[in-house]
């Protein structure tokens, strides 16, 4: 709502058609006068961030809150990491990931220790510059160190940064790659490999569910690639499920605090959502949601624990108003591809 207001509204013409307006009064996007199924989810468990919110939409709920870092990681826990990775650290505390860039660099090329940081999520970063370790190096030490990263030290994600440029003008590359937990338990995915339904992933759908229950993973490095993917899908797919994660809208805008860049990659994502509708047929379900929030405006830099918007079309959605759980998506999308439920799995289907 915020973000609508300091961006003077939103130009989102497809989804306010669908109700997106419905669901809350946002400015410049109306309510719909024939909207499709809206409403909000809530997530079951603890988490606020993209391993537990993609894990809830498919039926897994961590039992407790994934660890966090909020003084940088314990002594003991660095000596174990440059132990298995043969490496030496520096930084070790909370940082902006662009910000840390800035701050230690230089220091990086010039010591080649690598860059060890986190967040307010349950994540262990290591970015390191492209002249001091290549892409398929950072990648055996991030690989190194989820292996460390058990136990009670079993964050969500160790997420490689690789970046380049000199001093002054960093940037960090596409080569991005999360090396999550396996998921807890049983989730909507496994029920859909079982009845024989294939699951794409676009985008680090794969790396969030560490492979589990994901068949073809497609490119998504970035919006725009993720959309083409996606869109290629759609067009050619007689059947399955393709599950789809638009990473920038998050990490590029949402953390950085760029409120017109955020509303800009809405309205990128409307106009692929105008496509997507001229190709899907009517036995076709199309879910709009998120995993979490990252609220541009707010005073730091971390996710921001909201309520998911849901938009779901469908051959009799019958333009109703569903508040649920996150994992009515993983329920729904069952019960439309295999006409079954799942009743050891947490959320209601609502188709």
């Amino acid at each position: 709502m915020r973000v609508a207001e300091l961006a003077g509204g939103l130009d989102l013409p497809v989804l306010g058609s669908l109700g997106l307006g419905s669901i809350v009064a946002l400015e410049g996007v109306p309510p719909a006068a024939t909207p499709v199924l809206h409403g909000r989810l809530a997530p079951l468990g603890p988490g606020k961030e993209s391993v537990t919110g993609h894990w809830e939409m498919m039926g897994v709920v961590p039992a407790a809150a994934l660890p966090t870092y909020p003084n940088g990681f314990p002594d003991q826990l660095v000596s174990e990491l440059e132990q298995a990775t043969g490496e030496r650290f520096c930084c070790n505390r909370p940082y902006s990931g662009t910000q840390v860039l800035v701050d230690f660099g230089e220091r990086h090329l010039r010591t080649r220790e690598l860059i060890l940081y986190t967040s307010g999520d349950s994540v262990l970063q290591i970015a390191a510059h492209h002249k001091v370790l290549d892409e398929p190096s950072l990648y055996r030490v991030c690989v190194a160190a989820r292996e460390v990263m058990s136990g009670e030290h079993a964050v969500g994600r160790v997420i490689a940064r690789p970046f380049t440029g000199v001093p002054g003008a960093f940037v960090r590359t596409t080569g991005r790659h999360d090396y999550s937990l396996v998921p807890p338990a049983r989730s909507y995915l496994d029920e859909l490999g079982d009845a024989g339904v294939t699951v794409h992933g676009v985008g680090k759908i794969r790396d969030l569910f560490a492979g589990v229950g994901v068949d073809v993973s497609h490119p998504g490095t970035t919006n725009p690639q993720a959309i083409n993917s996606t869109t290629e899908l759609v067009r050619s797919l007689e059947s399955g499920f393709v599950f789809v994660n638009l990473v920038d809208t998050d990490q590029i805008f949402g953390h950085r605090h760029d409120v017109r860049g955020f509303a800009g990659a809405l309205h990128a994502i409307d106009n692929a959502v105008a496509e997507w509708l001229e190709l899907l047929h009517d036995d076709d379900l199309l879910i709009l949601t998120a995993d979490h929030g990252v609220d541009p405006t707010s005073g730091h830099t971390d996710h921001t624990r909201e309520y998911s918007p849901l938009l779901a079309r469908f051959g009799g959605d019958g333009g109703r108003r569903h508040d649920g759980l996150l994992a009515d998506i993983g329920a729904s999308v069952l019960r439309w591809l295999t006409g079954r439920d799942a009743p050891a799995l947490p959320g209601q289907s609502f188709v």
